[in-house]
């Protein structure tokens, strides 16, 4: 059965002592009687004392990004093995900000989730289309070649270990949701791609999760979908109440 798991992207936001207090709020929350994996992303800065704070709450820790080289003169840049020594275990990779604000391709896309993959970090692989996309009919094609360009060169092993969000553009911080019957169904579309690149198995093991303006109150009726396996929120994970609802939501769906 594949893993159910809720990611809180915390994006550009929370200095080192609000992100604690965030966490510490979290911690104390009640997240259902079948939680999923919870996985916090704070920004690079806050990584360490996050991290020492989720020890041995059952919290996982994500990066926001990484570069694909371990090391080198790339100032300003973050390896997957640096994410690793600051406590990650998973690294959100390709998110609709960073293709629409820093020029990021489905090459350089590519070349981040196998140099996660090679740190045993585990990628939360983003892919979505804009407004103008889905208002074209262009989404599955989209979907079509953000997948088929991750997973460029990718084993069957190691795609068996990522984590894929779908993030419909045109829902991120606008306050629209995609319907829950658009969301399985661009999941269900991403699942055959994977079945066409490696088999049903890979398929079946990869969780797929919705990111797009997720809330308490939206969010049940998304994660019951069959191919909805839990959610990359955004603004709702930067208040612990609204998270830990998001999260029982996720309770609820999988029991």
């Amino acid at each position: 059965m594949r893993q159910r798991i809720i990611a809180g992207n915390w994006k550009l936001n929370k200095t080192i002592t609000e992100a604690i207090e965030l966490v510490v709020l979290l911690k104390r929350e009640n997240f259902g009687m079948n939680p999923p994996v919870v996985v916090v992303c704070p920004v690079f800065t806050a990584i360490t004392e996050v991290s020492e704070q989720c020890a041995g709450s059952g919290i996982k820790v994500g990066g926001q990004n990484l570069y694909w080289e371990e090391k080198g003169a790339f100032t300003g840049e973050v390896s997957g093995s640096l994410l690793k020594d600051a406590g990650c275990e998973y690294v959100i990779i390709g998110h609709s900000e960073r293709r629409q604000f820093f020029g990021e391709t489905d090459d350089s896309v590519n070349l981040k989730v196998k140099s996660a993959l090679t740190q045993t970090l585990l990628p939360i692989i983003c892919c979505g289309e804009v407004l103008e996309e889905r208002e074209g009919n262009l989404t599955n094609q989209i979907l079509d070649r953000h997948i088929r360009g991750a997973f460029k060169g990718v084993s069957a092993e190691d795609a068996a270990r990522t984590v894929i969000a779908y993030e419909p553009v045109w829902a991120i911080g606008t306050g629209k949701v995609a319907t829950p019957e658009q969301a399985q169904d661009a999941h269900a579309f991403i699942r055959n791609i994977l079945v066409e690149l490696y088999s049903d198995e890979v398929a079946s093991a990869v969780p797929i999760l919705y990111g797009g303006s997720v809330k308490p109150e939206n969010a049940l009726e998304i994660l019951k979908k069959p191919d909805v396996d839990g959610a990359l929120v955004g603004g709702a994970s930067l208040k612990a109440g609204d998270f830990a609802g998001i999260i029982r939501a996720s309770s609820e769906a999988g029991a």
